[in-house]
């Protein structure tokens, strides 16, 4: 088992959510990037998706487009990511860490070279938005043959005629997404999204998690009988800022998010 999928397995048997939450890699530097993993991983969060900072960032709202400008004015790279990576886990960081980035990032890598050093640095999983499912083939063979990284399956209310197959033989979790926001939207909408959500699990192997804006466990409250698990980007990264990038604030969050969630 991947160390995801083992994260995921004991949330299952101990019945509670899994709380995700996206950072930027470099942002502000790298030094402060691993100390606010490491601060998450002591604060309860299940599992960290970490920003590649690319370039032409087009899957991603603007506070995630001006964290990966900023991050790549301040010098990230992917060898830094990855030099990152192999700190945390040399200094003992367990958390599943999965890159969210875009494939061509990966294409200039070289697919083999870039996947052996996922393999190295303990990278657990990768989300490409920009990569769909019918182009999969070559990076997703390049992975067979070890559980060290897996290949997380994105969906989207657009795509739900080909969640069946998307799913398939997706591993991990399933992450649900959505351009429309959560917090203040009237009843209609949270029924088109419960629909669209009760769909996904309904022909899901593996754990469902949304991200839709989030901001507080109380936004997952009409979706909590459906949903395995909540994931928070944009709102997190803006904390990050105003609180200067504060490890404390972010255990503070995260474990407050998390206590809650559980609670709902």
């Amino acid at each position: 088992m991947n160390r995801i999928e083992k994260a995921l397995a004991v949330l299952q048997e101990k019945k509670e959510k899994a709380f995700i939450t996206y950072i930027t890699a470099g942002l502000p530097d790298y030094e402060k990037t691993k100390d606010l993993i490491c601060a998450q991983e002591k604060a309860g969060t299940d599992i960290i998706e970490l920003g590649i900072p690319f370039s032409d960032p087009v899957a991603d709202g603007p506070v995630i487009q001006a964290a990966s400008y900023e991050a790549i004015q301040k010098g990230a790279s992917l060898e830094k990511t990855f030099a990152c990576m192999k700190e945390l886990r040399a200094a003992g960081v367990e958390l599943p860490i999965i890159f969210m980035m875009y494939y061509n990032t990966v294409l200039h890598y070289g697919i083999e070279k870039f996947v052996s050093m996922c393999h190295t640095c303990g990278v657990d999983g990768l989300i490409i938005p920009d990569l769909p499912f019918e182009e999969q083939e070559e990076l997703s063979k390049a992975l067979e043959g070890s559980d060290d990284t897996i290949l997380i399956q994105l969906v989207s209310p657009v795509s739900e005629e080909r969640v069946p197959k998307i799913l398939e033989n997706a591993r991990g979790f399933v992450y649900c997404v959505s351009s429309m926001g959560v917090t203040g939207q009237e009843g209609s909408f949270h029924r088109e999204v419960i629909r669209y959500l009760s769909n996904v699990k309904e022909v899901s192997k593996i754990p469902v998690m949304m991200g839709f804006g989030i901001r507080t466990a109380e936004d997952v409250r009409p979706m909590k009988d459906i949903i395995d698990g909540a994931i928070v980007g944009s709102h997190f990264i803006n904390l990050m800022r105003e609180t200067d990038f504060s490890a404390g604030a972010a255990s503070d969050y995260c474990s407050t998010f998390k206590k809650e969630l559980n609670q709902l």
